[in-house]
């Protein structure tokens, strides 16, 4: 019998993961999927075909069915309060896949709380955007014991994944560390297209030559969040892809890490003072493509481009 697979976080990631692994994975019992709103995970259940999933409303009750449990969850303070929870639960044998985007130590403080409780324990953040969670096109970074990594494995490649970087046997704060470095990555390149379609529209040179451009140069990620500030997605979504504040969470940790080795990301600092006028002008609604409208008044521009 395979084993029972409870998913604990509902966010744009989480769901995309949930769904792969309700359709893709080594399931032969419904996935369980808990959320701090039970309805949110009715209402996603519901979206799905029916039988792969059950919303579980009492999270001791998931856990004591569950062999494999997997976190998504936004923020240190979350990952921690609901895995102090779980704690009070006896995990012995039982396998946690913590994919959340958190500080290294907070990872290492709840492994080991995991680990002294007889479980298995494998740090797992993923990277890409909601649209690859969806797809099971994520990459994953999977760090711990070998027993541990090999258990989480049949859920990775192929189910919410394209690939891996492997880092069986090394310390479970590594997986975070490259976490929060390529995250480093992805908000310094909204920052840099943010400002190239700003010195495009002032110079006259006009974005759309820069848009075709970053299409032929830098297809992928840059050519979506290029597309995503000239339609004027950053501002007109109901709900934001990547929170401002999950952004600046992330911005934070990575420049705290990089404060404790002695260096400077000047380039996350202001990419990270953006991110704080994006929350200071439309609030903890703001997405990280928000850095475009950000530029924008600096420039002298409206917020919105209006295109």
């Amino acid at each position: 019998m395979a084993p029972r697979v409870l998913y604990i976080g509902l966010g744009n990631i989480g769901r995309g993961m949930c769904k792969n692994i309700a359709e893709k994975g080594p399931l032969d019992q419904p996935l369980m999927l808990y959320n701090r709103t039970t309805q949110k995970a009715v209402d996603f259940s519901a979206k799905l075909p029916a039988g792969k999933t059950e919303a579980v409303e009492n999270l001791a009750d998931g856990v004591s069915k569950a062999d494999v449990i997997f976190t998504c969850l936004s923020n240190d303070k979350a990952v921690e309060s609901t895995l102090n929870e779980v704690l009070k639960n006896d995990i012995k044998g039982k396998l946690f896949i913590e994919c959340s985007t958190i500080h290294p130590e907070t990872t290492e403080k709840i492994a080991k709380a995991i680990v002294d409780k007889g479980a298995d324990f494998v740090a797992a953040p993923v990277f890409g955007a909601p649209a690859m969670a969806d797809a099971g096109q994520l990459i994953v970074v999977a760090a711990g014991p070998k027993q541990a990594v090999d258990r989480a494995r049949p859920y990775f490649t192929g189910v919410v994944a394209k690939g891996e970087v492997d880092m069986t046997d090394e310390p479970y704060s590594k997986a975070l560390t490259l976490k929060l470095i390529g995250n480093t990555f992805i908000v310094n390149m909204v920052e840099q297209l943010a400002e190239g379609h700003v010195l495009a529209e002032k110079t006259g040179l006009g974005c759309k030559y820069l848009h075709s451009w970053i299409e032929n140069m830098f297809p992928g990620p840059y050519a979506a969040y290029s597309n995503r500030m000239l339609t004027g997605d950053y501002y007109k979504r109901d709900y934001p892809l990547f929170a401002v504040d999950l952004a600046r969470k992330d911005a934070g940790h990575a420049m705290s890490l990089a404060q404790g080795a002695g260096v400077r990301l000047k380039n996350t600092e202001v990419a990270d003072g953006h991110l704080a006028d994006v929350k200071a002008h439309v609030g903890e609604m703001g997405d990280i493509a928000g850095i475009y409208g950000a530029v924008r008044l600096e420039a002298g521009l409206k917020y919105e481009n209006e295109q």
